[in-house]
């Protein structure tokens, strides 16, 4: 049997040895699409919607998403509209994305061929537009899940698609794509801060559209998606928020969704931050596990060291969300998000919904206690998890309650 503690910090990478992840399959259902087509042809339309797979890297499965015309929306890829949705609509519209795919290698990017052209055009679109679909083989009927990105439906090998109409790529986006020469990160950052999202422009450099042309290479998904919000929350903590006004108090701000509980604290001293996760028993990861799970990462001031290797993708997407928030507030914090993950998050959904759950919570008023203590005596009184535990695994906690802050002679 495998230990629940090596599941929790694996999240279906395979750390475990095995070919597949037992979790996973278990959670893979039959999808709607698959049943309603007819043959292996079909006009269908894409959301937009682009996905690029990890497994047997660098030669990857690149997969434009699309799904016949009444099961699609525009929001059918974009996370950022989905908070407050139920988890099985969200399954829902999403079993209904069919993954049509072409293996290619990731240094194609660099030089770039007439079907990759296109399915780069349909990543950079900004809405939905119909295409022409022939299929290899009838799609294999199941939808999986993944802990880095939203659930995939169906998927076959592509023989041909053919686009159907134009898609409508905003003139922002067509100038990083022609600008071979600009830095792949400069444009992340310019399209973030003209009000593109972080779904959109994960996509965008999943297709190798972006970056100086010799070094452009396809992205799988996972690695696009943490590469944004690291690389964006970076831009923030390295440019924006050392100029910025430090706040004077402790604030707590709360967001639950899907049975994820967070509380963010922001702290009166300058940017430091910490993810400290609770896993409690018969959740997705530890379905099994007796006890609750904790789980965190940090950084200091002088920046992060490493990769966060119990958090991972839910650390770049928490930080980003912070980091945005004091970034727009001309503010400056250090910030602490404590997460407890409840049996009823049934399935991985991605770390989009960390991102908005993080986001969520900082639109709300805070809650401002004058210390630490203070802060942290509420906040045991909220989690289901007792603090001591969370005062144990945070480094910052221990480092912050032997700091005085200036303000407190005075």
């Amino acid at each position: 049997m495998i230990s629940p503690d090596l599941c929790i910090k694996c999240k279906g990478k395979l750390l475990c040895g095995l070919s597949k992840c037992p979790i996973l399959e278990k959670s893979s259902s039959s999808s709607r699409i698959v049943s309603s087509m007819v043959g292996t042809d079909f006009v269908g339309a894409s959301p937009p919607g682009f996905f690029v797979s990890w497994q047997n890297y660098p030669k990857v499965a690149v997969a434009p998403l699309s799904a016949l015309p009444s099961k699609v929306s525009s929001i059918s890829d974009l996370p950022e509209k989905w908070y407050g949705t139920p988890q099985e609509k969200i399954i829902s519209f999403r079993e209904s994305l069919l993954r049509s795919y072409k293996t290619m290698p990731v240094s194609l990017a660099s030089d770039p061929n007439y079907e990759l052209i296109s399915f780069q055009e349909i990543a950079m679109s900004s809405s939905m537009f119909e295409m022409e679909v022939s299929l290899a083989n009838k799609p294999v009927c199941e939808t999986s899940f993944d802990s880095f990105s939203a659930p995939l439906g169906p998927s076959a090998k592509l023989n041909k698609l053919q686009l159907l109409e134009n898609p409508s790529i905003p003139k922002e986006i067509d100038y990083y794509n022609s600008d071979t020469d600009a830095l792949a990160n400069t444009a992340l950052i310019n399209l973030f801060l003209k009000g593109f999202p972080v779904s959109s422009l994960a996509k965008i450099l999943s297709s190798g559209a972006l970056g100086v042309k010799k070094k452009r290479r396809i992205v799988p998904t996972r690695w696009s998606i943490t590469a944004v919000d690291s690389n964006l929350s970076k831009f923030f903590i390295k440019e924006k928020l050392p100029q910025n006004k430090l706040i004077d108090s402790f604030e707590l701000f709360h967001s639950k969704y899907l049975d994820n509980d967070f509380w963010v604290m922001l702290l009166p001293y300058p940017w430091n931050f910490e993810l400290v996760e609770v896993w409690l028993p018969g959740g997705v990861w530890n379905r099994d596990a007796t006890e609750f799970n904790v789980l965190s990462d940090h950084e200091l001031n002088s920046g992060l060291v490493g990769y966060p290797k119990e958090t991972e993708g839910a650390y770049f997407a928490a930080r980003l969300a912070i980091t945005e928030y004091l970034y727009e507030k001309k503010l400056n914090a250090s910030a602490i998000v404590f997460r407890e993950i409840g049996k009823n998050y049934a399935v991985p959904l991605g770390v989009w919904q960390i991102r908005e759950n993080v986001r969520a919570a900082l639109k709300e008023k805070p809650l401002n206690f004058s210390t630490l203590d203070l802060a942290l005596e509420f906040l045991s009184k909220k989690l289901i998890v007792p603090i001591e535990n969370y005062k144990k695994k945070s480094f910052l906690i221990q480092q912050f309650k032997t700091q005085t802050r200036l303000s407190q002679w005075f």
